[in-house]
């Protein structure tokens, strides 16, 4: 589609890199902007926002690495190629890598864990949702076989040579149906946090209600590895719905008992 927003000889600026960018930066903001309202130190969260971008991207593209490892391993100069270095990477992967730090991080920073999460969690769907509309532009994450009228057909060659995706081929958009899904997710989200809630209730319905969304999405997509046992399912999806179970149980865990005072039977 569009995956250089400017060109000056050799030298571009990937239209994906500066939407993650922006992403980031929005999710930084709601996120800061919820601790404040949630009364948790907005430095600290900011602090732990950074550090989880970081961990998180070299998750992502750990993750890559594993799930595509027989063509890295026949191609191990693709590892550190420009190519890859654009590439996405496995959002689980990231997800996952940054989720691991952070529970370390809060707990070193004595930052309540799930309250701390929750502030976290609409940041970030607002960031992924932003990043996703920069995958669509460069090409990556691409869609399956469309015959319906809203199919995309990427013609850039940019696009091609950067991600692979096909060219002249009408294809699902598959970006633009997460993008959508996860915007819609990170305002209810937004929502629910300004409600009275018990400490979870948003990381839970986060992670719950994404992995629903993510293991849908992911029939429209295309992949190249093959289905894990020979079942329907990618390891992406199945990765969401362990993750989607996590989220159910923390919204079905029993609620702290109320302490009552002992009883005193009165003789008379």
């Amino acid at each position: 589609m569009f995956p250089k927003l400017i060109s000056i000889g050799s030298f571009f600026l990937p239209t994906y890199g500066l939407l993650v960018a922006l992403g980031f930066l929005a999710g930084i903001w709601l996120t800061t902007r919820l601790a404040r309202r949630a009364g948790i130190d907005p430095e600290k969260v900011s602090n732990l926002a950074i550090y989880c971008a970081l961990t998180g991207l070299a998750g992502a593209k750990l993750l890559m690495f594993v799930m595509d490892f027989d063509y890295y391993a026949k191609n191990p100069g693709r590892i550190f190629s420009f190519d890859t270095l654009l590439s996405a990477g496995v959002y689980y992967g990231g997800f996952l890598g940054a989720f691991a730090f952070a529970w370390a991080y809060m707990k070193r920073q004595n930052l309540p864990w799930l309250k701390t999460a929750d502030v976290f969690a609409p940041g970030v769907a607002l960031g992924h949702a932003i990043g996703r509309l920069g995958c669509f532009a460069a090409g990556c994450c691409w869609g399956s076989l469309c015959d319906r009228p809203w199919a995309v057909t990427f013609e850039n060659p940019a696009a091609h040579e950067l991600t692979g995706v096909p060219l002249g081929i009408p294809l699902h958009p598959a970006q633009l149906y997460e993008a959508a899904v996860v915007a819609l997710l990170a305002a209810f989200l937004y929502r629910q946090s300004g409600r009275p809630h018990r400490d979870g209730r948003i990381l839970g319905l986060y992670l719950l209600l994404y992995a629903f969304a993510r293991v849908t999405i992911e029939f429209f997509r295309f992949h190249e590895q093959a289905l894990p046992w020979g079942g329907p399912f990618t390891w992406t999806q199945w990765i969401a719905l362990g993750l989607g179970a996590v989220g159910a149980a923390i919204l079905l865990r029993p609620s702290p008992r109320m302490q009552t005072e002992p009883r005193t039977s009165v003789s008379g």
